[in-house]
């Protein structure tokens, strides 16, 4: 009985033991996968350091061949980001190292979820397109951002009061009602720097939807005899008479100004914020729709017209336009010189004052 008791407590010591090993193999197989990963991210760290600093260099040199910078400038600035880089490496590999000989001191490990791998990030502010991230994105990789980036783009909303100027009449003598005559725009626009070292003047350009709204006082609404579009009494009472123009037009303006320039070790630009501006050009497109809206009461009954054709408003359109800006907020003036209605005896051309918005 001895016997068996002793050769059992034998087996039963030496499948402990074996389980133990078991147990140990694996966080340690595990350590040693992440020790080899974070070896290959050391070796990462200096490559990645050392293609910072090869562009940070380029970066310097095309200044210096621009004018921008002199050669004793340059070569301190080179002087500046090779040390930075130098300190990068040091600091990021030092992290490294350090997780390296935390797994290799704990037997059972530190290992993480591949799934949850942290990612570092090494770099500056927003402006500072230097982030270096490590981890679980296989296709993250180094960004750099323009060194001179000379076209940007932003949204365009405007409106404001709209009437007609006609031929032999002042604006006074409008038969549009002053205040109830609206316009609208909404567009995109592109602006590019014209001269490579100054922001004084840019080339604005872009696509926008003007509509153009008329009112027509006195209980009249638009219509054509023949060729000719006029204005008529209606023969009912008039709650409402307005017609309204869109048009896809095709702005250029040059606009003027200062700018105050940020200049940073990798990249430059030039920012118009809170800057005075001054807007001059004109603009082409064509028609997309007429419509004229009648609202009025007939037998008691409250009767609504929509007219979208008929009305031989011009195909093509063109005119020229104007800003004045503080900022992101204008003063705005446009004027068609393509007449409202085409083959007229008498022409009529749209003008319109507002604010605009350029908000980028």
């Amino acid at each position: 009985m001895q016997t068996i008791t002793k050769y059992l407590v034998l087996l039963i010591l030496s499948l402990n033991a074996h389980l133990i090993n078991a147990q140990d193999s694996i966080p340690k197989a595990v350590n040693s996968t992440e020790i080899n990963k974070l070896k290959q991210a050391i070796a990462k760290v200096e490559a990645e350091e050392k293609a910072y600093l090869k562009a940070e260099v380029e970066a310097i040199d095309l200044r210096l061949k621009n004018g921008e910078i002199t050669q004793e400038e340059a070569q301190d600035l080179k002087m500046e980001m090779a040390k930075k880089r130098a300190l990068n490496i040091e600091n990021r590999t030092a992290i490294l190292t350090n997780k390296i000989a935390l797994l290799e001191r704990n037997e059972k490990g530190y290992a993480e979820d591949n799934d949850n791998e942290s990612i570092i990030r090494i770099g500056g502010d927003d402006d500072d397109d230097s982030f270096i991230f490590i981890g679980k994105k296989k296709d993250d990789k180094p960004k750099y951002r323009k060194f001179d980036r000379r076209t940007k783009s932003d949204f365009v909303l405007a409106f404001g009061l709209n009437n007609a100027i006609i031929e032999g009449e002042s604006l006074d003598d409008s038969p549009y009602k002053i205040g109830g005559s609206r316009f609208f725009e909404m567009g995109w626009a592109w602006k590019y720097r014209v001269f490579k070292n100054s922001n004084f003047m840019r080339l604005k350009y872009g696509v926008s939807l003007h509509i153009n709204g008329l009112k027509p006082d006195d209980n009249q609404y638009f219509v054509r005899n023949g060729d000719q579009t006029v204005l008529e009494t209606f023969p009912e009472n008039l709650r409402k008479s307005k017609l309204s123009v869109s048009n896809l037009v095709f702005p250029v303006h040059f606009e003027f100004g200062p700018s105050k320039k940020i200049d940073r070790d990798t990249y430059f630009r030039y920012s118009t914020k809170n800057q005075f501006k001054i807007g001059v050009g004109g603009y082409a497109g064509f028609n997309i729709g007429t419509r004229q809206k009648l609202k009025y009461d007939l037998d008691g009954e409250r009767i609504k017209d929509k007219q979208k054709r008929g009305l031989n408003t011009s195909d093509l359109v063109y005119g020229i336009s104007t800003y004045v800006a503080i900022g992101d907020t204008a003063l705005y003036l446009k004027y068609d010189l393509s007449p409202i209605f085409k083959d007229q005896i008498v022409d009529q051309n749209n003008i319109s004052i507002g604010v605009r918005f350029d908000m980028d």
